[in-house]
């Protein structure tokens, strides 16, 4: 009787062990799993540019928007203008990017420019290159809600070229947009109206530039939240 019940125990013990190893590997599994999903979230790829036609050529900045946008965010177009030319000044080899003032005064002297064709524009600014940035979309908040902020930047980006084969046609046109702050219901209290402006045109004027220039990306960045 004595015996059996040893036995009875022994197998009992063996069970538990069996259990608690199987329980372990199993959590040892789990927690390599969150860490292998964590290493995958952080990774980063090297992203080619869309537009590499941009280096060693004289190159001009127009951004145009819509006169609502204008009006309500009037900093918008010249913080784009000043900030996307010293990004590809700095990133892209040779480039020479006109001083944006020149350009912007030449959109303000010539408010029908973008009728005009285009290579007619590169030959009186005396440029290689035409960057014309079409702003469709610039918000700091959601329609009819003043009371949150969800900044969107959106707009299409074409390139012309003046020894092009069609130097009055742009080339290709890539859309580009950006969403400042990632994180939905930021109210106005908890965060102020200057850090959604610069996030957003950061943001904007950052991935406008992408396009022309190899570089480095988030492979998720939408799970930065």
């Amino acid at each position: 009787m004595n015996r059996n019940r040893a036995v009875v125990l022994a197998q009992i013990t063996l069970g538990a062990a069996l259990a608690i190893g199987a329980l372990a590997s199993c959590q040892v599994f789990g927690i390599a799993s969150a860490i292998g999903q964590n290493i995958e979230r952080e990774k980063k790829i090297e992203v080619l540019a869309k537009y590499a036609g941009l280096d060693n050529k004289r190159v001009a900045i127009l951004v145009k928007a819509d006169m609502g946008t204008v009006y309500e965010h009037p900093t918008a177009v010249p913080n784009i203008s000043f900030n996307l030319a010293q990004r590809l000044q700095e990133n892209i080899p040779g480039i020479k990017v006109m001083d944006p003032r020149v350009s912007m005064n030449f959109q303000h002297q010539t408010p029908n420019w973008s009728a005009q064709p285009l290579g007619q524009v590169a030959e009186e600014l005396d440029v290689d290159r035409l960057v014309i940035i079409d702003l469709y979309e610039y918000r700091l908040t959601p329609p009819g809600n003043r009371y949150l902020w969800e900044g969107v930047a959106a707009g299409n980006i074409g390139v012309a070229e003046r020894d092009g084969i069609d130097p009055d046609q742009t080339v290709d046109q890539w859309n580009v947009s950006a969403q400042f702050p990632l994180d939905a219901g930021v109210t106005r209290e908890s965060m102020p109206l200057s850090s959604v402006q610069t996030g957003l045109l950061a943001t904007f004027i950052r991935n406008s530039a992408w396009v022309f220039y190899d570089h480095i990306e988030e492979k998720y960045p939408d799970t930065k939240k």
